[in-house]
């Protein structure tokens, strides 16, 4: 939209187009979510991409209409499908080589036997549950049709994972091993979506519907399963992730060796992997998803590249645009309308079959093998992980490339019946379903907080009363076993202080001297303390005062450290000072 004004001198044009729009909204989106992102995600709870979905809702053409993504697309549909799927690949490829990374050295090897159990029985479990759940509710809807829409919520997302496994509350509440084995879940099964899919839709091609307009029937449609699914697809993308990791990997160590990559390209090599496996695997038609997350994983197979790039922030960096960005636009695509008007499912139904989706899809099966996964240690972890397998990037990922086969099935040049009837079933309980997860797992550790808490505050509100440290609730624990032990090593520091402390107090001797620079010498010999002591005495601007553990006399109780004949004047407590964000290591 072009809007001119004429003065006397001039003509001002302002271009009020769909892209300065779509800019404006990311940069300003993103610099207020930036402003407040450590008290929303660490202080509420509230995961970046419910945020990012709301926010792509408030501005979509259902409410301000300020983001119009089928005006983007020209007002083509299957255009604008084609865009969402590219930018969702886009952000799996990431994500995936970011998942593979982050796990610790040969991780697949060492824990084949936790993930297989996750991988096999667990993600048939899921599919074969979310598959009934779906016959059951969607009317005049086969079981061969619903098992492809089961397939696509069958993967866990790697995207709403994190928001699990990172931040503070991951930190306190949820072991490390818990955390890594839910990442490298993950990371494996969206790859392994593929035979699950393709099962369901070689199948309502060549079989369903009689096979009208196909020739081959079944035989033919087992003989793609196994011949491009798992050959062409799976035990390609393996190999090509695998050989692309491991050729990588060499020649980063060689160029870092003779000092040929700078800082920067060095911290920026695991964004080019990704970029460089969803593109090329994408060309020839395989599985990119997977070979991202394999790659990932051999490319820091000796743990060099985890290792040198974890106190860096370029990469989650990265990691917040991306998720930000594509909830906003999940957000500004969703299909609201045809959640309650459709010819397929009606809402009475809808929301019944999202809420038993979400209850029923993976807790039983993790139930059922938690003991024989070691990382899950008690029934609070196996209900934790059963019910945080969230719904999200992946399967929309599935929905579109789904949708774009389906099309394919013609008779006479329009979509076969059956397919067609598919095709909407999958956008409306797949999109729903998303919607669902993204919603319930996003709000359900700043509730859970609110449920401790809430109660005992309007309880301390109405009686007036001044609340003891005995009467704090004890926050939700994942590890409590954990937990209990850092308060046992904690009571055992104490007493030890404590016995220090008498010792001190029988021999009439001050405590040691505070070392002033790591490096330095710890235990000084007599002749250094007396000296030091004396120009402490002498003067008394420098240094730092140490108190005596009991000091014996006025004289004594205060000790001043002059500083080191090696010391730069400039070398303080205060100069050394650094700024440390509330999401960093120490700080307070």
């Amino acid at each position: 939209m072009h809007v001119k004004r004429e003065t006397p001198e001039h003509t001002l044009e302002f271009k009020v187009s769909n892209f300065n729009i779509l800019v404006a909204f990311l940069g300003g989106f993103l610099s207020l979510f930036g402003l407040v992102s450590y008290l929303l995600k660490e202080k509420f709870y509230l995961s970046e991409a419910l945020i990012s979905t709301s926010v792509g809702v408030a501005f979509s053409p259902h409410a301000a209409n300020l983001i119009r993504p089928l005006e983007y697309a020209r007002g083509n549909e299957i255009d604008l499908e084609s865009i969402t799927l590219y930018f969702t690949r886009l952000v799996l490829g990431v994500q995936l080589v970011l998942a593979g990374i982050q796990l610790p050295s040969r991780y697949l090897k060492t824990e084949w036997k936790s993930l297989s159990l996750l991988l096999g029985p667990g993600m048939c479990a899921m599919w074969m549950c979310t598959s009934l759940l779906v016959w059951a509710m969607v009317p005049n809807f086969s079981f061969l049709h619903a098992l492809a829409v089961g397939s696509c919520v069958t993967p866990t997302d790697p995207v709403l994972s994190n928001s699990i496994v990172k931040g503070k509350f991951a930190d306190k509440n949820i072991p490390k091993e818990l955390q890594k084995i839910i990442i490298a879940e993950s990371g494996a099964n969206d790859g392994l979506g593929y035979p699950f899919l393709f099962f369901a839709l070689y199948l309502t091609r060549f079989y369903g519907d009689s096979g009208l307009g196909q020739t081959g029937g079944a035989a033919r449609a087992m003989g793609y399963w196994f011949g491009i699914t798992w050959g062409y697809e799976i035990l390609m993308s393996v190999l090509w992730g695998a050989l692309v990791g491991y050729l990588f990997q060499k020649l980063l160590h060689w160029a870092e060796d003779r000092k040929y990559v700078d800082r920067e390209s060095f911290l920026i090599f695991a964004i080019s992997i990704a970029l460089f496996i969803v593109g090329t695997v994408g060309m020839v038609g395989s599985d990119d998803v997977l070979a991202c997350f394999i790659a990932g994983n051999v490319f820091t197979w000796d743990d060099w590249f985890r290792v040198e790039t974890e106190n860096d922030s370029f990469q989650p960096t990265i990691d917040l645009m991306l998720n930000v960005s594509i909830f906003a636009w999940y957000g500004a695509v969703l299909p609201w309308p045809e959640f309650r008007t459709n010819s397929v499912i009606p809402i009475y139904r809808l929301i019944p079959l999202g809420i038993m989706v979400l209850l029923f899809r993976r807790l039983p099966i993790v139930l059922l093998l938690h003991k024989k996964i070691h990382q899950i240690e008690e029934i609070r972890q196996a209900i934790f992980v059963g019910f945080f397998g969230p719904i999200g990037v992946s399967a929309i990922f599935y929905l579109y490339t789904s949708r774009e086969y389906l099309r394919e099935i013609e008779v006479n040049g329009e979509v076969r019946e059956d397919a067609a009837q598919m095709l909407e079933v999958m956008n409306v309980v797949v999109w729903f379903m998303a919607v669902c997860s993204i919603v319930v797992h996003g709000l359900t550790i700043p509730l859970g907080k609110l449920g401790f808490y809430l109660p005992r505050t309007v309880s301390r509100a109405l009686s007036s009363e001044q609340p003891s440290d005995d009467d704090d609730p004890a926050p939700f624990h994942v590890r409590e076993h954990i937990v209990s032990e850092e308060h046992e090593l904690e009571s055992g520091l104490r007493k030890a202080r404590n016995r220090s402390r008498g010792r001190s107090r029988d021999r009439k001797v001050s405590a040691p001297m505070m070392p002033l620079k790591i490096g330095g010498k710890i235990m000084k010999d007599m002749k250094e303390t007396s000296r030091d002591r004396r120009q402490g005495k002498e003067d008394s601007d420098g240094g730092l005062e140490t108190k005596s553990a009991e000091p014996s006399s006025s004289s004594d109780a205060e000790q001043t450290a002059s500083p080191s004949n090696n010391e730069k004047p400039y070398d303080t407590p205060a100069a050394r000072r650094v700024i440390k964000f509330p999401d960093q290591d120490g700080a307070q």
